[in-house]
């Protein structure tokens, strides 16, 4: 992980090399259209006060979990207790990006939507909320924060999610097997750049031209800013979007070249 230091200078840079988020210097149409309609649309939806609510509820909450650690920094099977408050802070989508999710979701209205990081469930509950005919997989390697996940979801009254719990090398390649297709994957788990680089590869099994991918901190790191690169050149990728702290990746046939977007949000 870059120091906050390193990671602001980076963002600098960023700023200041990026397209400032109004669209009309892109010339690609889907691009346009999701900035447009998707990127810079301030609508509040109903669901959003409920769920931010739950947020602060966890943002305050005291009580310990035992939590595994199969993520970045970990090279075997780690358990620490942590509050549920310190969990909330450093480990959920703020607000602004949790709410792009949703708004994504809205506007493309997928069918099938895969989450590698569940956490206490809040951005989960933006996917599913957004389009309740749509069925949510989500994927969390800690038992006690699958539980407390799976609060989250009675008390929001979601009935769309289905949470499988466990590694994700155990849990994800069965799950890929008994799907069709996937439409819309959000990967915000282990954040090291082989595995980060399989899990995209293994999606691609199961993707068509109109997939969505998501990726969470893609320059969090070195290792992250590794398998981004990697990713973004793969032969099927035909459009990214960086956002700095998120990234985005398109598989669309139409597009005669590769299409790198950087854009301010």
């Amino acid at each position: 992980m870059y120091s906050p230091i390193k990671l602001a200078l980076k963002y600098i840079r960023y700023y200041l090399t990026a397209s400032n988020g109004r669209g009309f210097e892109i010339h690609s149409p889907f691009v346009f259209d999701f900035i447009t309609k998707v990127l810079n649309n301030s609508r509040k939806f109903h669901s959003f006060h409920k769920i931010e609510h739950c947020r602060n509820m966890y943002l305050k909450d005291e009580n310990e979990l035992q939590i595994e650690d199969f993520g970045a920094g970990s090279r075997k099977k780690l358990f620490q207790n942590r509050r549920i408050k310190e969990i909330a802070k450093s480990s959920l989508k703020p607000k602004k990006y949790a709410q792009l999710l949703y708004r994504m979701v809205d506007y493309y209205q997928p069918k099938t939507i895969i989450e590698l990081g569940t956490s206490l469930g809040i951005t989960t509950a933006y996917l599913s909320s957004a389009n309740s005919n749509a069925k949510i997989y989500t994927l969390e390697g800690s038992s006690e924060i699958a539980q407390t996940a799976r609060k989250t979801f009675q008390f929001l009254q979601l009935e769309n999610i289905e949470l499988l719990e466990g590694e994700f090398q155990k849990t994800l390649p069965g799950l890929i097997n008994s799907l069709n297709s996937v439409n819309f994957i959000f990967i915000d788990g282990n954040h090291r750049r082989t595995p980060t680089v399989e899990y995209f590869r293994l999606f691609l099994e199961k993707s068509t031209e109109n997939t969505i991918f998501i990726f969470d901190d893609i320059n969090w790191s070195e290792e992250m800013e590794r398998a981004w690169g990697e990713i973004i050149h793969h032969p099927q990728v035909t459009t990214t979007i960086d956002l700095f702290f998120i990234g985005i990746v398109l598989l669309k046939k139409d597009f005669k070249s590769k299409q790198y977007f950087k854009i301010r949000f």
